[in-house]
């Protein structure tokens, strides 16, 4: 199996990603905020057979460069777009996001359609309701002040919690790579949500999609989730007995939901 894992620098940011698996299709995976491309590591093997897999750190996250200036949708879709243009994939691809990652596929399904021939959504980060941009930035500040492990057990009351934690130590992998987030990138990462205008952009997305939340997902709950898809023209939806960070939580339920998805598109 054709396996390669390398940086590159491109649209001025060094990116971490790994290309593995061979076939006429290509899928890119985009990790949830905090996560890593390692976020897809249980989740991979079922995705493989017959497919050539992208996947990468974000701008800011793993061994990918950190943000220093700020960040927007725009510059994390066109990150993705000189990376596929950089490894020579000029086809349609078919992407798949979780939570902020979800947000990034979609947005660049809005931006880059030529490009999008499908794309899943899991409890996508679209945006930030006014009501709660101010807790937002707040939440910004205070990562930054305090670093990920003064936050953390507040953030995984809603994203990680007890009764989605069924592999002990899948768990305490995953707690220990999040604490060893870069502060000022994860604040970036908040603002860039507060400032978002992806919730508002998705009615033009065309390509088929399907979105998935979580039951057990306490920040982007299926009520949340299942408007988003109603407002786009080719979109499923599907509610999940999972969590926040479904990749992570229930791989072999999130890898099948996928599969099916795609094969269903002969992707």
């Amino acid at each position: 199996m054709m396996k390669r894992l390398d940086w590159v620098e491109v649209n001025g940011t060094s990116l971490r990603y790994e290309l593995s698996g061979e076939g006429p299709h290509t899928l890119v995976l985009v990790h949830e905020m905090g996560g890593t491309l390692e976020s897809w590591d249980q989740v991979l093997p079922a995705l493989l057979p017959g497919r050539r897999i992208l996947r990468y750190d974000t701008r800011g996250a793993g061994q990918s460069e950190k943000i220093r200036d700020g960040v927007s949708f725009d510059e994390m879709a066109e990150d993705l777009a000189a990376l596929l243009d950089t490894l020579g994939i000029t086809e349609q691809v078919a992407l798949a996001g979780c939570a902020v990652g979800g947000g990034i596929v979609l947005h660049f399904a809005a931006r880059f359609p030529e490009r999008v021939a499908a794309l899943v959504a899991m409890g996508p980060a679209t945006g930030v309701p006014p009501d709660r941009r101010a807790a937002t930035l707040a939440r910004a500040e205070a990562i930054e002040r305090t670093g990920p492990r003064g936050v953390i057990e507040e953030s995984f009351a809603g994203s990680y919690p007890p009764e989605v934690r069924h592999d002990a130590e899948q768990y305490r992998r995953f707690r220990a790579r999040w604490l060893a987030n870069d502060a000022k990138s994860y604040g970036a990462i908040y603002r860039m949500l507060v400032d978002s205008t992806v919730t508002e952009e998705i009615a033009g997305i065309a390509c088929p999609a399907l979105l998935l939340a979580g039951t057990k997902d306490r920040l982007r709950p299926p009520a949340v989730v299942e408007p988003l898809a109603g407002r786009m023209r080719n979109a499923r939806f599907r509610a999940l007995d999972t969590g926040h960070f479904m990749a992570v939580q229930t791989p072999a339920l999130v890898a099948g939901e996928i599969d099916g998805f795609l094969a269903s598109l002969g992707r």
